[in-house]
């Protein structure tokens, strides 16, 4: 190491106390090498890495559904069948998993079958494993089907994104005004359905949840219903339509909660469930 010293005074010029070596450079003692660190006694400390807080949620969500659960489903399907009437229905071509959204923007788990003749859509219950109500509709009496995005009116302060299928029977598009405007009526023209929200997380009950491959075969069946069942002097054929979907709610309060607290579904909710 080099240090810095200062000159004496009074030297002569070029001598140590000249003012020409004011300050001159002189090699110094070498620094002792460092003690090497001490081993530390505490194990070293794992590295944090960040996990994919979407996955885990949504796996951690999918246990939250009781339709999810092992061999629910599957009873589930088995036990719906017992409502299909062979002689006013006939066989049943597939089941469905889906999430009906009523006249009030509500969110409701049902399952959906597709038989020869009828469209049947089943309140079941998968906590108890009950079925609890079934809408019958004659897939004759079906004349539009029509396909899109949802659409709200321009002041609603409710909305919801994506694509949803509705299905109108009886030439009715529109329900009366007390109907339209009564949260609880069940004389509606049409049934509107979307997705399942938790349709991608399982594999093998993805397939149930599909809504173009639902659509495809709605179609299907209610073509060869017309055929079938055409009437006299009634236009047979059904309108397949892509537009959107209105749904005509404003303040939306109701569906709101029902939404956000996922009433419509058959899950845990705490210690309870329903």
């Amino acid at each position: 190491m080099l240090q810095l010293r200062d000159a004496e005074e009074g030297g002569p010029a070029g001598s140590p106390g000249s003012p020409a070596a004011a300050a001159m450079l002189v090699p110094g003692e070498a620094e002792p090498p460092a003690p090497p660190a001490a081993a530390s006694s505490e194990p070293p400390r794992q590295q944090l890495r960040p996990l994919s807080v979407r996955t885990a949620n949504r796996a951690g969500r999918l246990r939250e559904y009781f339709v999810f659960r092992p061999g629910t489903i599957e009873q589930a399907v088995n036990e719906i069948r017992a409502v299909v009437l062979p002689a006013e229905d006939g066989g049943v071509q597939s089941v469905w998993l889906l999430t009906e959204i009523d006249h009030w923007n509500n969110e409701k788990e049902r399952l959906v079958l597709i038989t020869d003749r009828s469209l049947l859509i089943c309140k079941y219950n998968f906590l108890s494993l009950q079925c609890q109500h079934v809408t019958r509709i004659a897939l004759a009496a079906v004349d539009t089907v029509s396909v899109g995005e949802f659409e709200f009116p321009p002041k609603s302060l409710n909305k919801r994104e994506g694509f949803g299928i509705r299905i109108q029977w009886d030439k009715q598009s529109r329900a009366s005004f007390i109907n339209r405007w009564n949260p609880w009526s069940t004389n509606i023209p049409y049934v509107t359905f979307t997705e399942h929200p938790m349709a991608d997380a399982d594999e093998k009950i993805a397939s149930l949840c599909l809504l173009e491959n639902f659509k495809t075969q709605l179609i299907q069946a209610v073509k060869k219903a017309h055929k079938e069942c055409a009437a006299p002097g009634r236009a047979s054929g059904v309108l397949v339509l892509e537009r959107p979907l209105l749904i005509e709610t404003y303040v939306g309060l109701m569906s709101f909660i029902n939404n956000e607290a996922k009433l419509g579904y058959s899950m845990t909710r705490g210690k309870i469930g329903f």
